[in-house]
């Protein structure tokens, strides 16, 4: 009889589980495509005996609005600085007990702490990571360039090259190109930089925050514009590797802290720390860093690195900006934005 009522247990609970009904505590993660290693997730999930439902976004503005509409409900998220910002002041977001993340904040780089201004004091975000959009080239393909933004101008480029699909970098690169600020607000500044944006939309293929990694690693695009990580984990055992470059303009560009935030309507605020505590223990943070080949801000992690970063830090602060929120101007860049878009 018990052998019968265990038989009976086990294919109960396969059941169960083919039908989705785990009964693990869930953490709901909302991040940035491709941002954290599925090794880091299982570790987490292994070590707390929970599940980790973890889904992606490609853009700040993507992101802001799903959370907006509602209907989609999360623990954690990972906006860039302009938009916790937002998030902070619209009530989005739950205050930090810093007693919580005591350990974290004296493992971060103070150098980088005191940059930042999209939450003074951090009240409300932790940082997970630093850096900067530029420019990847086949140099096979375009064997002579400047080292420049100027280089989504050359019409021998038309229908091989791509821009972001991000509001905040493309403004802003074009902003820095004019010699302006990433979060200049003046009309004309704005008004000029849309006109050199339309410039170089006649030569992209299009705007691209998704797959432009795999669309470069495929020989359809020969520069594009984005984040280095993306591209070069498509490059593994691929020739043109070797060939490839990653480049910040001449004229800097904006620079992104991404942030963990919790959610005001959380269903796990315990889980939501030990997250955030587990993805800055030194050893975890260096594999996600690692992975993505970016600079480490928490620097006892720096010693378990074991890949170089595609840049430093040094090299994006001296000629960069942070993004800032741009408050009530928000809407004027919306609107040029839309333009370009329709290509007005």
């Amino acid at each position: 009889m018990k052998k019968l009522f265990s038989a009976v247990f086990a294919v109960l609970c396969t059941l169960f589980f083919i039908l989705g009904c785990d009964s693990r505590a869930k953490l709901y993660v909302y991040n940035w495509t491709e941002y954290i290693p599925d090794e880091v997730i299982e570790k987490f999930e292994q070590r707390y005996g929970v599940r980790v439902v973890y889904d992606m976004y490609s853009s700040n503005e993507e992101m802001y609005a799903k959370l907006r509409v509602g209907g989609a409900r999360y623990d954690l998220v990972f906006p860039s600085g302009d938009f916790t910002s937002i998030m902070i002041a619209e009530g989005m977001v739950k205050p930090l007990d810093k007693e919580r993340v005591a350990t974290v904040f004296a493992n971060l780089d103070p150098a980088i702490l005191e940059m930042a201004h999209h939450d003074p004091g951090f009240r409300y975000s932790v940082p997970y990571a630093v850096g900067i959009a530029g420019v990847v080239i086949n140099t096979q393909k375009i064997p002579e360039y400047e080292e420049s933004w100027r280089l989504f101008e050359d019409p021998e480029l038309r229908g091989r090259i791509t821009l972001l699909d991000d509001m905040r970098e493309v403004m802003g690169a074009a902003l820095r190109t004019l010699g302006y600020s990433v979060n200049s607000v003046d009309t004309a500044e704005l008004e000029e930089a849309k006109e050199l944006v339309l410039e170089w939309r006649r030569n992209i293929v299009k705007f691209d925050a998704e797959t432009f990694g795999k669309g470069y690693a495929a020989g359809e695009f020969w520069a594009v514009h984005g984040y280095a990580e993306n591209v070069f984990k498509e490059l593994e055992d691929n020739p043109m590797l070797e060939h490839t470059k990653f480049f910040v303009p001449k004229e800097g560009g904006p620079i992104y802290m991404d942030n963990m935030l919790i959610l005001k309507d959380t269903r796990n605020v315990d889980l939501a720390y030990k997250f955030i505590n587990f993805i800055h223990e030194p050893e975890i943070y260096a594999k996600i860093m690692d992975y993505l080949e970016m600079p480490s801000i928490n620097i006892p992690a720096r010693k378990h690195m074991t890949e170089a970063p595609l840049y430093e830090l040094d090299d994006i602060l001296a000629n960069s900006e942070f993004m800032r929120d741009l408050g009530e101007h928000l809407e004027l860049y919306n609107r040029i934005w839309q333009e370009i878009r329709v290509g007005r």
